[in-house]
């Protein structure tokens, strides 16, 4: 298992430069001049230049892609055009807030989704069954920012019983220590904050889940479907085991394969997708920090904040690689 790993690790490194190249070459490709959106359209052509020149903005394409590979290795992630701030002091914040949002929206796809998908399987064919699949065929099909405004409509301003945007009550703000404020709240004892930041993630974390809830679920049914088919179920259940210890001990052990796949390729692809929901939400994530970075010119945290959800997302799926020989033994990494 330790070589694998190893093996697996070396392996990232191709994937991860071959990112960057083709990022950075993408990024180059957008029209317009960051010392000119730095400096604003009233600015002169000699001061443009000039800026240009100090960003290094005027070298060959290689040089600054060396030069930013360079700076990686060393740890530098480069400098914000924009806040002039160094990127690794400042992202953080941003992914904090991300991960935070996403890992509460894939436990809420996990906890209904597989469940869904099993109670379906279990009763198959009666009303809950059609009922479950109905909805996660409606929650595939229903776009997110779509769902975020009907939250907000609903449960914020007719309601009122929960907060619209934001991750923190402005006239009660938190001491970040960690940035992941429902940890944070927990660390100082502040368990009145605990409840405020929570009511702020519900609605963007459903809204964010709902369509990861619907894969899962239908994969999940699926899965349990051919699993329970199988001969050891049915002679676990003429021994007189309970359909409920048949279920979720026998058949949800072989039938979760395909599902964690689902489950680790979902999770990362909450991290990239979630510039939507954070928009809608007006939650300050990495998805809102490259967006904003995009319509500045801002090269570097562009680049950066890519390459740190890119070497989470595979990272997410080396941990599902190794968690299947967890849940199989049959699975072995020699």
């Amino acid at each position: 298992m330790f070589s694998y790993t190893i093996r697996r690790i070396l392996m990232l490194i191709p994937v991860l430069i071959g990112m960057t190249l083709i990022v950075f070459s993408l990024i180059r490709a957008i029209p317009g001049n960051p010392a000119q959106v730095i400096l604003g359209q009233q600015a002169s052509k000699e001061a443009v230049a000039s800026l240009t020149k100090e960003l290094g903005l005027d070298n060959p394409w290689y040089v600054q892609y060396f030069d930013y590979i360079k700076g990686i290795l060393t740890g530098d992630l480069g400098t914000s055009l924009r806040t002039s701030s160094a990127i690794s002091g400042e992202i953080w914040n941003y992914l904090a807030a991300t991960i935070e949002l996403s890992f509460v929206a894939m436990v809420i796809a996990v906890v209904i989704g597989v469940n869904a998908g099993i109670i379906s399987a279990w009763f198959q064919n009666s009303w809950f069954d059609y009922l479950a699949m109905f909805i996660a065929l409606v929650g595939v099909s229903m776009p997110i920012f779509w769902l975020g405004l009907m939250e907000q409509w609903g449960f914020s301003i007719e309601l009122g019983w929960l907060p619209s945007t934001g991750r923190e009550d402005v006239r009660n703000p938190i001491e970040a220590i960690t940035n992941l404020y429902l940890i944070d709240t927990l660390i100082q004892g502040r368990f009145d904050q605990f409840v405020t930041a929570f009511k702020h993630l519900i609605l963007p974390s459903i809204a964010l889940g709902t369509i990861p809830m619907a894969i899962i679920a239908r994969m999940t049914r699926s899965s349990m479907l051919e699993v329970m088919k199988s001969d050891y179920i049915r002679t676990a259940r003429a021994k007189g085991q309970s359909m409920f210890l048949v279920v979720y001990k026998h058949s949800l052990k072989n039938a979760i394969i395909p599902v964690l796949t689902v489950i680790g390729l979902q999770s990362g692809l909450l991290l990239g997708g979630a510039i939507l929901t954070e928009t809608i939400f007006g939650w300050p994530g990495i998805g809102t920090y490259i967006y904003d970075a995009i319509g500045f010119r801002d090269y570097p945290v562009i680049q950066s904040g890519i390459l740190v959800v890119a070497t989470i997302f595979v990272f997410i799926n080396l941990i599902v690689d190794l968690l299947y020989a967890a849940f199989d033994p049959r699975i072995k990494y020699n």
